[in-house]
């Protein structure tokens, strides 16, 4: 993605949002890429042409998922309308950035099911869960934008390797994935106001609750 002086900082990449950040903006420390800049290149589908609306979208979820995951006050998000955005799941309740920060993003995102119990996981036991799922990296790629702003959809893959344990499953090895559809509603200077997911959730995590249990 192009960007000049003038471009706003959640339009100009993770890396530039992550050096503006102050120290005390982060739950436990400025967060590391070097995952994505090592291994995801080599295991993305689509490789979107730089200044494209499809760059443009992928680099605002990576910069609202680092500040979702590691900024603890929404105030500092800066890929949000803090105190209006809200987002959900399958045409489920909403969620604030409130709840986001309090609840933690896995919770909000997956839910309660089968697989996964939402309700009883915290923000921390959530993400230490699936960092210990996939300690190489869960990666994110927008497949298709299918709508322009101010209400953007589009088509997404997000994928890992599963090679650490999940709850009580051993990894296997495998590099599973899910696909789903966002639509989003964004200000006229594209920053998160909204945003609307669709996927299921128990089709990914079933595939990490397939194979033998861990001996205790």
């Amino acid at each position: 993605m192009t960007t000049t002086p003038e471009t706003p900082l959640w339009l100009q990449g993770r890396e530039a949002v992550l050096a503006a950040a102050s120290p005390e903006q982060w739950r436990e420390g400025a967060p590391d890429y070097h995952y994505s800049h090592e291994i995801m290149p080599a295991q993305r589908t689509r490789q979107p042409v730089p200044g494209s609306l499809e760059a443009v979208v992928e680099s605002i979820v990576q910069v609202f998922e680092m500040e979702v995951s590691h900024k603890k006050d929404p105030a500092t998000w800066v890929s949000v309308v803090a105190d209006h955005f809200r987002t959900n799941v399958n045409g489920g309740p909403w969620a604030s950035s409130a709840d986001i920060a309090e609840r933690g993003s896995y919770n909000i995102l997956i839910g309660d099911g089968p697989f996964y119990p939402a309700s009883s996981e915290s923000f921390d036991s959530s993400h230490k869960i699936f960092l210990q799922a996939f300690p190489m990296g869960f990666f994110w790629e927008v497949l298709e934008v299918l709508s322009p702003p101010p209400v953007v959809a589009f088509k997404w893959r997000h994928w890992g390797t599963f090679e650490g344990e999940y709850k009580d499953f051993a990894p296997t090895g495998e590099v599973v994935e899910m696909f789903g559809l966002s639509v989003a509603k964004v200000t006229d200077d594209l920053r998160l106001l909204e945003v609307e997911h669709y996927y299921d959730p128990n089709s990914f995590l079933g595939r990490l609750t397939g194979g033998c249990p861990v001996s205790r």
